[in-house]
């Protein structure tokens, strides 16, 4: 219990510590802000493993809210298409804002902004949020970047 660094580790030991020094399980789960149920789901797992028992498992989150299928078509939208293209007002640049709304439109499923960024870096795309324009630059060299970088 005194080695390890990790706080979840430390809690688990405690409980186990605390239970074994004549602690009840009532008693446990108040003193460490934890629930009755979880007090006990530790001590199954010191009695089934010992305290190799107690170690944590990789946590795989929620499950996807896409098929493999969907999110594959998600990409290929956002590299193939514009916005515009997929009757969006926007004419050049995917947000995370207009992403999210065409996937809760095409699939009927909701994601945060934060969401959608996730599932493009998953995806293996790299999102940046826009940045400002210089009120004092030239108009004319603006124009030249743009037709020179994007195309348009």
């Amino acid at each position: 219990m005194k080695t390890t660094k990790d706080k979840r580790m430390f809690e688990r030991y405690r409980t186990v510590y605390l239970h074994l020094s004549g602690k009840k399980n009532i008693d446990i789960a108040q003193l460490l802000g934890r629930t009755p149920q979880t007090i006990c789901t530790y001590l199954k797992l010191y009695r089934k493993n010992g305290l190799a028992g107690l170690e944590l498992k990789h946590s795989p989150g929620a499950p996807k809210r896409l098929t493999e299928e969907q999110e594959q078509q998600v990409a290929e939208i956002v590299a193939t298409k514009r916005p515009v293209d997929v009757d969006f007002p926007a004419r050049y640049n995917w947000t995370a804002g207009l992403i999210g709304k065409w996937i809760e439109r095409e699939y009927g499923v909701s994601y945060t902004l934060k969401g959608v960024t996730l599932l493009l870096k998953r995806l293996g795309f790299s999102y940046t949020k826009a940045s400002y324009t210089l009120a004092k630059a030239d108009p004319a060299k603006q124009e030249t970047f743009r037709e020179t970088f994007t195309g348009f």
